[in-house]
C-alpha cells in the first residue's frame, strides 16, 4: 500500500524521502531523515520506531546494511516490515519481510533506492529510480519526478490518497516536511503544488530561525 524512494543529493549532502500510498497520513508515520547520517523509510505494516532507530544505528557509525540488519534483529515482527535505508556515503539497504503486501520489490540506483508494496505492476520501483536519475536540479525536484514516474508506471494497485517530502540539509531539522495527508484527487499533484509554493521561500525559513534579524520580510498582510 505504499511506493517510495531515499536518496542522496551528492552535490550538497541533502538526504530526501518521498513516499505515497493509498493509506492516511502515509508521511507522518514512514518518512525519516537526518542531517549529515541519511534517510529511512519504514512502510509495509509499518512500525514507526523503525525510523527512528535506523537513523540513531546510521549516526552510530554503521552503514545502511548493518544498521537495517540490526533495526531488523531488534524488531519482533520483522517479517511485517519493510524498511530502506540511504546513509552518508550513498550506500542503500532494504529488507523486505516475508508478510510484505501483494506485489513488492525494490530497485537500487547511485545514491537511491526505491521499494513499494501492494504495487500495480514489479516495474514501479525500477521507473521510481529511473526518474530520479533521469532528472535534474534541486533534489526535492527529482523527488517530485521520480515519484510522479512511479504513479506513471503504475503506482499501487489501487488509487493513492496521501504523499510527503522529507528534506534536510545542513540545519538540525528538516528544511522541507510538506504532506498531503488525504485526498480524494492525486497527492502526489498536491505535493507537487506545494513544493512549487516553497521552494523559493525554503532559505528565508531558515534564515529566520538561524537569525530572524537578518532575515526578509514575511510577506503576509501587515508585514511592513
Amino acid at each position: 500500500m505504499t511506493f517510495s524512494l531515499v536518496a542522496r543529493c551528492a552535490e550538497t549532502g541533502m538526504f530526501g524521502l518521498a513516499i505515497s500510498s493509498s493509506s492516511p497520513a502515509v508521511a507522518a508515520r514512514c518518512a525519516y531523515t537526518r542531517t549529515g547520517v541519511g534517510a529511512v523509510a519504514s512502510q509495509n505494516i509499518t512500525n514507526p520506531e523503525l525510523g527512528s532507530l535506523t537513523l540513531d544505528l546510521l549516526q552510530s557509525g554503521m552503514s545502511a546494511e548493518e544498521a537495517i540488519a540490526n533495526a531488523m534483529r531488534q524488531e519482533k515482527y520483522s517479517d511485517y516490515r519493510q524498511v530502506l535505508a540511504i546513509d552518508a556515503q550513498g550506500n542503500t539497504a532494504i529488507h523486505s519481510g516475508s508478510n510484505s503486501l501483494g506485489i513488492w520489490t525494490d530497485a537500487k540506483g547511485k545514491d537511491v533506492i526505491s521499494a513499494g508494496n501492494l504495487l500495480a505492476n514489479e516495474n514501479i520501483p525500477q521507473a521510481i529510480v529511473d526518474g530520479f536519475e533521469g532528472s535534474k536540479g534541486h533534489l526535492g525536484d527529482r523527488l517530485i519526478a521520480a515519484l510522479q514516474a512511479g504513479l506513471d508506471a503504475g503506482g499501487e494497485a489501487g488509487a493513492v490518497h496521501s504523499a510527503g517530502m522529507q528534506i534536510c540539509d545542513k540545519a538540525s531539522w528538516p528544511i522541507v516536511d510538506l504532506r498531503c495527508d488525504w485526498t480524494e484527487g492525486c497527492p502526489i499533484a498536491e505535493i507537487t503544488k506545494a513544493w512549487d509554493v516553497y521552494k523559493p521561500q525554503i532559505e528565508a525559513y531558515v534564515q529566520r530561525a538561524i537569525d530572524p534579524r537578518e532575515a526578509p520580510s514575511y510577506g503576509v498582510p501587515g508585514d511592513e
